[in-house]
């Protein structure tokens, strides 16, 4: 039967990328940051109390721009995203950095464990094993105490679950949805041509979120390391969250109640799921969301345009790096122009297509000064940027054309210097746990290697 499974998922996936992206295309980032008018000012910011006057808006970015050498992250780019998002940039919020399965899992336990009201998740995978019964459990025990659970799940990416998992949750009161149904018996499985939901959002009461690449699987679970793993030993997967605290917590609640309405879920057992909020740090924070169409691909502009402002550091990583021509263009342009730009990229993944295919750039983004990095001991899953020393993301979207152009992706972006630099700190770890390329080796390598990276991506871009 698993067999049978993979064979068919196979298929589908084939046949969803073949039909479902084949005339898309992405929008040009170029185009619209020359239409959009230098002299532009940012939209206000949003505080817990509503939004800022003006003039108050604009002394904290003034703040902000005194405190860090000169970027264009901070108003240009600013001014081209929000020409695309309603997403307001909210001040007083709190953000604490998640690295790795641990560290979030423990984190999003706590948080379950103190609701009083309801807890909406909205994840790729929910896996039926240790670390997904873990979570059930605990779920299923807010439910019985009068917490309204409430559950999205993406039908491609929880394939392997069996319904009788997802019973056990409705049975008990637990409000679930199947995102895109792969079965087309299904009511609303046509859709499961058009694009999967990528999102990993935890909210709870409305006044705590937790978002970033991590999927419910025991995978996440093991700890990292910095010594060699046996074949016996799987590898441990490195990946990041973050926690918000705060106004930019709405955000989030409503990108969830969006794709619940969107996926024609049940009525929600009424809850206060937009409660007023408090302020609880410093840091200024957007949530941003993705869906397919080409003026929906939200995160790609947010991505394509950040490079393009970057005044000295980009530090980026990404689990499945197979960008289009806009973002290799972005960095390669950066890196030529004297921006640091360092990229930390997979040596080990789920996926040894979009290994190679990532690997077909490193030529031309070496050449361009773009330094390129390996991880190694760890599969590597995150979705991270930190540029300029303020502004950071964490997400759930990789740069790569699934990503890009088909799936509802999350991102969280921080205009923060002391987060920058915890993102710097974590950064900084990779790369000790990471090989450099260089150039000349690169270009050595052996001509089948090369052969097998040109078909990887002349693959993934039939896809």
């Amino acid at each position: 039967m698993t067999l049978f499974k993979t064979f068919l998922l196979y298929v589908l996936f084939i046949f969803v990328l073949s039909f479902a992206y084949g005339c898309t295309s992405l929008p040009n980032v170029s185009q619209m940051i020359d239409e959009v008018p230098t002299a532009e000012k940012p939209r206000q910011i949003v505080s817990a109390k509503g939004l800022l006057t003006p003039q108050k808006s604009k002394a904290i970015m003034e703040r902000l721009k005194r405190s860090v050498n000169p970027t264009d992250i901070l108003e240009r780019h600013t001014v081209v995203v929000e020409s695309v998002t309603e997403s307001r940039l909210s001040k007083g919020n709190k953000v604490t950095l998640l690295a790795d399965g641990q560290a979030t899992y423990a984190a999003m336990f706590e948080v379950i464990r103190h609701a009083k009201e309801h807890i909406n998740l909205e994840t790729f995978i929910l896996e039926d094993d240790e670390i997904g019964r873990k979570f059930i459990d605990l779920l299923l025990q807010k439910q019985g105490e009068g917490v309204q659970v409430n559950i999205i799940y993406d039908s491609l990416g929880s394939f392997y679950t069996p319904e009788s998992f997802f019973k056990r949750l409705r049975d008990a009161g637990i409000q679930v949805v199947e995102f895109n149904p792969v079965n087309p018996f299904k009511p609303g499985g046509e859709s499961f041509l058009m694009h999967p939901d990528h999102r990993k959002i935890l909210i709870v009461d409305g006044k705590v979120a937790i978002i970033g690449g991590i999927n419910i699987s025991s995978v996440y679970s093991s700890k990292l390391s910095g010594r060699q793993t046996t074949k016996k030993e799987p590898l441990p997967w490195r990946d990041t969250d973050v926690q918000l605290e705060g106004p930019a917590v709405t955000e989030a609640q409503k990108l969830f109640l969006q794709s619940w309405l969107k996926q024609d879920g049940t009525q929600l057992v009424e809850q206060d799921y937009l409660p007023a909020q408090k302020e609880y740090g410093n840091a200024l924070v957007r949530v941003v969301g993705s869906t397919p169409g080409p003026n929906n691909r939200i995160t790609f502009i947010v991505y394509v345009s950040a490079i393009t402002f970057a005044e000295s550091s980009i530090h980026l990583t990404n689990a499945y790096f197979i960008p289009d021509v806009q973002i290799l263009a972005a960095f390669c342009d950066a890196a030529r122009r004297g921006v640091d730009v360092k990229i930390i990229l997979a040596a080990t993944s789920d996926s040894s297509v979009a290994v190679n295919a990532a690997r077909y750039n490193y030529t031309e983004l070496l050449q361009a000064g773009v330094k390129i990095y390996e991880r190694r001991n760890a599969v590597l899953h995150a979705k991270t940027a930190v540029i300029d020393g303020v502004w950071s993301t964490i997400g759930s979207t990789n740069l790569d054309y699934w990503s890009l152009l088909g799936s509802d992706e999350v991102n969280v972006i921080v205009l923060d210097r002391d987060f920058a630099a915890k993102m710097e700190g974590m950064f900084a770890m990779d790369l000790v746990e990471s090989d450099q390329m260089q150039l000349e080796k690169w270009q050595e390598r052996p001509v089948m290697q090369k052969i097998t990276e040109a078909i990887s991506h002349i693959f993934v871009q039939w896809l």
